[in-house]
C-alpha cells in the first residue's frame, strides 16, 4: 500500500486581540513577524518549519475573505505554491474548517493524511516538532485521531488539557481518556502532578477519510453544510470561496468539541519542542531571546538601565530609561505601556475602543491591498494626505469616485495614468491632477516599486466612495474597513459642507437624491503647493 501524502492544512483565522496594538483584525499577528531574529511571519514560519518531513505535499490554507491577498502574498514570499486557499465568508471555528479541508483533499479520489496546524504558534525547536509529527503518522495512517499534547511546563489556566489513558512516553500516542477545559491552578496543579496531562495545542493529524467520517458520526450537520458550500464555490483567481449562505447555516464548532472529545479512535502524543501560542505580550517576551537584562528589544530602542521589558519600536524611537517589567509597543497610530503582569488585560482595552467606535481598534494606518498598500498621513476638514506604493506591475481598480478629486505626485518610480481613457506617463517630481468623477487607473509599469502621495479633497474621504469598472483581482464596490473617518466632520446621512447629501451607509447616493458635484475651490495645483510646503 502506497504511502499517504501529508498535507498541511494552516488555519488563519483569530484577530489576536491580546497583541493589540500590533495585531489588529484588518492585520492580525499571524502576519507579522513576531518569533526570533527573522523576518518571516508566523503563518510563514508555520508552514517552513515543515520542511523535511516525509511525504510532504503543498498546503492547504484557510483564511478570513479579507486576508486572502495578504496570505497569497506571504505565500509567494517564501516560494510556496499552496494547493489551495479556502476563504470562510464567516468565521466558524475549527470544526467547519477540517470539514472543508477534508473534502477538498478527498475531491479526487485521494486520502492523504492533514496535519491540521494554526498560522499563529511559535515552536522553537523545529527538528523536535518534525520529529514528533513523523512519529504520528502510522498511527493516522491506521485511523486514529492524533492530538498533539503540549508536555506543560507549568500549571497554566489559560489552556485546555488532555488526560491520557495511560502513562506517556515520547513518540508513543496514547488513547485519550478525556479533555478538561481551563482549569483553576489547583486543578492544574494536580493535573501535572499525575505525569498523564498535557496541553491542548489545538493541532491534529489524521487521514482525510477518518475524520470526515468521525464528522458524519458525530457532527453530520457541520459536513452537510460544508459540502454546500464547497460544491457552490466559486473560483476567485488563485482562491476558492466558498459560499456565503451554505457555509454560514452550518453550526460554530471546535473540532474538539464536535469530534474529538465524542470519539473512540483519539490519542495523544506528547510534544516537547519549545511551543507557545503566543497569547499576550507577556507570552512574547517569555519565548523571545532576552538581552543580559531580560529584555526583549524590538526595532528603534534604546534600554539604559531597563529590566525585563518588551519595548518594541514600528517607527519611532522608543528609550526605556530605569524601568522594569513593562511592556511597550509603538505603532504608527498607537503607543501602548503596560505592566508586563497585566499584559492579557488588553484586550478589554480593545473591546472598549470598538464599543466607542474607534479606528484603531481595528486597522492601522497602513493598508494593505494586492497591489501593494496605502498609509495616512494627515488630514483635516475635506481633504486628507496618503502615500500610495504600487508593486512592480500591478495596478489599481478603473475607478471613479462620487465626492473627491485627487491629486498626484510621484516621488519614486514612475506611473502610467488613465484619465476618462487617456493614459499618460508620470515621472518622479512629476504630477497630475484626476478630477471628481473621472474615471482613472495608476498602474506600476516599472521594476521598483512606485510611491505617490495623494492629496484627497471633497465632502466625503471614505474609502467605499469607489464605483469600480475593471479589476483584475476581481474586488467588487463592497467597502473595506477603513482607519479614518468617512464624512468630512460629518455623519453619514447629515448635510454635507456644500450643501449636497448622502444617504447610503456605503456613501454612495440613492436614486433620484439630489447630489450637486462639489468642485474643488482652489486651482488644482494650489494644493499640490501646499503639500510640497507641508512635505518641507
Amino acid at each position: 500500500m502506497a504511502t499517504p501524502s501529508l498535507v498541511p492544512v494552516i488555519l488563519c483565522g483569530g484577530t489576536g486581540t491580546r497583541l493589540w496594538p500590533l495585531s489588529r483584525a484588518s492585520y492580525p499577528k499571524q502576519y507579522w513577524p513576531l518569533a526570533g531574529s527573522t523576518e518571516e511571519t508566523l503563518l510563514q514560519q508555520t508552514h517552513q518549519r515543515l520542511q523535511g518531513l516525509p511525504d510532504l505535499a503543498p498546503p492547504l490554507l484557510i483564511c478570513n475573505e479579507d486576508h486572502r491577498f495578504i496570505v497569497a502574498e506571504q505565500m509567494r514570499q517564501i516560494g510556496v505554491e499552496p494547493a489551495a486557499i479556502l476563504l470562510e465568508p464567516v468565521g466558524r471555528n475549527t470544526a467547519p474548517a477540517v470539514a472543508v479541508a477534508a473534502l477538498q483533499a478527498t475531491a479526487r479520489g485521494e486520502d492523504p493524511l492533514l496535519l491540521i496546524l494554526a498560522a499563529d504558534h511559535v515552536i522553537r525547536r523545529a527538528a523536535d516538532f518534525r520529529a514528533t509529527v513523523a512519529a504520528g503518522m502510522a498511527a493516522a495512517s491506521a485511523g486514529q485521531l492524533v492530538s498533539f499534547g503540549i508536555v506543560p511546563t507549568s500549571p497554566e489556566t489559560g489552556y485546555g488539557y488532555i488526560e491520557a489513558a495511560g502513562a506517556m512516553a515520547a513518540a508513543t500516542p496514547v488513547p485519550i481518556a478525556r479533555f478538561v477545559e481551563k482549569p483553576d491552578k489547583a486543578t492544574a496543579e494536580a493535573f501535572l502532578a499525575t505525569g498523564r496531562f498535557t496541553w491542548n495545542s489545538g493541532m491534529f493529524l489524521f487521514r482525510a477519510s477518518t475524520i470526515l467520517a468521525e464528522l458524519e458520526r458525530f457532527a453530520p450537520e457541520v459536513v452537510g453544510a460544508c459540502r454546500i458550500a464547497l460544491e457552490q464555490d466559486s473560483a476567485d483567481l488563485e482562491f476558492l470561496r466558498l459560499e456565503r449562505e451554505a457555509f454560514a447555516n452550518g453550526p460554530s464548532i471546535a473540532i474538539d468539541v464536535a469530534v474529538m472529545e465524542r470519539t473512540d479512535r483519539g490519542v495523544v502524543l506528547p510534544l516537547d519542542a519549545d511551543w507557545s501560542d503566543v497569547g499576550s505580550w507577556a507570552a512574547l517576551w517569555e519565548t523571545s531571546e532576552q538581552d543580559p537584562e531580560g529584555n526583549v528589544l524590538r526595532g528603534r530602542v534604546i534600554s539604559e538601565g531597563s529590566r525585563n521589558c518588551y519595548l518594541r519600536s514600528e517607527h519611532r524611537l522608543v528609550v526605556g530609561l530605569g524601568v522594569e517589567d513593562l511592556v511597550v509597543v509603538e505603532t504608527d497610530d498607537v503607543v501602548l505601556v503596560a505592566h508586563r503582569d497585566r499584559a492579557q488585560e488588553v484586550k478589554g482595552i480593545v473591546g472598549r475602543l470598538e464599543r466607542d467606535g474607534a479606528p484603531e481598534s481595528r486597522a492601522h494606518r497602513r493598508i494593505y491591498r494586492p497591489w501593494g498598500h496605502y498609509d495616512g498621513v494627515v488630514e483635516g476638514e475635506r481633504w486628507q494626505v496618503k502615500k500610495i506604493s504600487v508593486k512592480p506591475g500591478a495596478s489599481l481598480s478603473l475607478q471613479m469616485h462620487h465626492h473627491r478629486a485627487e491629486h498626484w505626485v510621484v516621488v519614486r518610480g514612475t506611473a502610467v495614468v488613465e484619465k476618462d481613457g487617456v493614459e499618460e506617463l508620470v515621472g518622479e517630481n512629476q504630477s497630475t491632477y484626476i478630477p471628481l468623477g473621472a474615471r482613472h487607473r495608476l498602474t506600476n509599469p516599472g521594476k521598483i516599486a512606485m510611491e505617490l502621495i495623494e492629496v484627497q479633497s471633497g465632502p466625503y474621504l471614505g474609502e467605499d466612495d469607489i464605483v469600480r469598472f475593471d479589476d483584475r483581482y476581481g474586488r467588487s464596490d463592497a467597502p473595506a474597513p477603513q482607519p479614518g473617518r468617512s464624512w468630512a466632520k460629518q455623519g453619514k446621512g447629515r448635510e454635507a459642507t456644500d450643501g449636497s447629501r448622502c444617504h447610503s451607509p456605503t456613501g454612495g447616493c440613492r436614486a433620484g437624491d439630489a447630489h450637486r458635484r462639489p468642485s474643488p475651490a482652489r486651482h488644482p495645483h494650489s494644493t499640490v503647493t501646499d503639500l510640497a510646503r507641508f512635505l518641507g
